[in-house]
Formats: C-alpha cells, structure tokens, sequence
C-alpha cells in the first residue's frame, strides 16, 4: 500500500504514468529501456530502477522484480511492439452480449436455454448408460 507522500513521490518521476494505493504503472518507453538494459547492459532490477531514480524503498524489491520478469516475458513473446501494446489479461469472463432490440435478446436466451436442456438431457443419457 502507498501512502498519499509515496504517491506523490512517485507521480514525480517521468518513468511512473499512475499511481494510487495499491498499484503503479510505468511508462511504455520506461519498461522497453528496461528490458533493453537488463539484457543487453546486464543491469539487475534493482540497478534499472535506481538509475530511473525511482526509489526501491517506496515500491519494494519484490515488485521491481517482477515488473521486470512481467515485462521481459512479454518482450519475449511480442517484442517491443507488446510492451508498447501491452493489454491486461482477460478476467476470464466473457464480454457482454450487446443486442439491437429486446426481440434479439429473447430469440438469443431462448435458444440458450434450448441448447442447456438439450445438454442436460444428453449428460442424464449418459449417467444411465454407466448405471447398466
């Protein structure tokens, strides 16, 4: 957790983008020196985020470590184009269905529910046929 002093501090540096009490964002140009500099310079995380005068007392070794493994693993699977387009990851739920008009909807839910019915009485068949 940041305090509204930590925030403010670090809302200062040019690398930070957002801050509030419970996360911190960096910025896109920020994370891609970083990875450059670990794997091209051999910098450690602690070396990268000192040197971008963000101070590893206010956000803790464990977060800068794993910014760096975040945002090296993306570089890896992307390149620069992810950590320039990085997205967060899906919560696991689907997007919301958008209908025109209320009939859509129905039409929608109806064949739905004709579709579990179905399946339900499928999954029923089966836990008889392994009974026998």
């Amino acid at each position: 957790m940041f305090t509204e002093n930590q925030i403010t501090e670090l809302l200062k540096n040019k690398n930070v983008t957002k801050c509030n009490s419970k996360s911190i964002a960096f910025s896109k140009d920020f994370k891609i020196s970083a990875v450059k500099k670990y794997y091209d310079d051999g910098y450690s995380p602690k070396m990268i985020f000192e040197e971008a005068g963000i101070g590893i007392d206010i956000i803790g070794k464990p977060r800068v470590k794993d910014c760096l493994l975040r945002w090296r693993k993306t570089f890896k699977g992307r390149g620069e184009e992810g950590l320039l387009r990085q997205k967060k990851p899906n919560s696991g739920r689907k997007p919301k269905l958008k209908f025109k008009n209320k009939d859509e909807e129905m039409e929608y839910l109806r064949t739905k529910i004709d579709y579990l019915e179905a399946e339900n009485d499928f999954l029923a068949k089966l836990r008889g046929l392994k009974r026998e």
